[in-house]
């Protein structure tokens, strides 16, 4: 009889459980993809509106035409249409503005960024003072540092006394002086 509680096998059928449930939810979300049909070239589109609905196409007030936005390159070319005259994605902002507008937002937002970092980097740790902890490593580092002079002032008085009591030092006004035949 096989034991109901054992771990590894309880992780093996929770994995292979896991592994038919995630197929199945697989199959099924493909099954349910729906093919959208190809859109409309631009240059059917005889109105603005019906033009811009379409981000690959854009309107030209010029010589009211839609045409595909050139997409090999950042901006329309101006031969085909000014940029002032030219409309996407919506027909009451110009292109012109439009791209002025996201670049003000987008260096707007890199200044925003470079603020906070400034501000998150440099200034919380001027205002934040010391540290505790590097100031209770002081401390202690200062703590041990007494103690080690204390203990080599107690080392240098206890061989100070040697000396004098066998006689080592030059000084004769101790009072464990040699006995000399007078």
């Amino acid at each position: 009889m096989t034991n109901i509680n054992n771990p590894r096998r309880n992780s093996v059928t929770m994995s292979v459980l896991f592994t038919i449930v995630l197929l199945v939810f697989i199959g099924q979300t493909e099954s349910q993809i729906n093919v959208t049909p190809p859109a409309k070239p631009c240059s059917t589109s005889t109105t603005c509106d019906s033009c811009v609905q379409s981000s690959k196409c854009l309107w030209c007030y010029t010589n009211d035409t839609c045409t595909e936005y050139p997409v090999s390159h950042l901006l329309p070319f101006s031969s085909e249409c000014k940029l002032s005259h030219t409309r996407w994605g919506l027909c009451w902002v110009n292109f012109e503005a439009l791209i002025i507008a996201m670049a003000m937002l987008a260096g707007s937002g890199l200044i925003a960024i470079s603020v906070c970092c400034c501000w998150c980097c440099c200034c919380r740790r001027c205002r934040s003072g010391p540290d505790p902890d590097e100031e209770q490593f002081a401390r202690r580092r200062e703590e041990i540092r007494q103690r080690a002079e204390e203990r080599t002032g107690e080392r240098k008085t206890r061989h100070e006394d040697i000396k004098r009591k066998y006689g080592l030092m030059a000084d004769s006004n101790h009072q464990y002086s040699k006995l000399e035949n007078e």
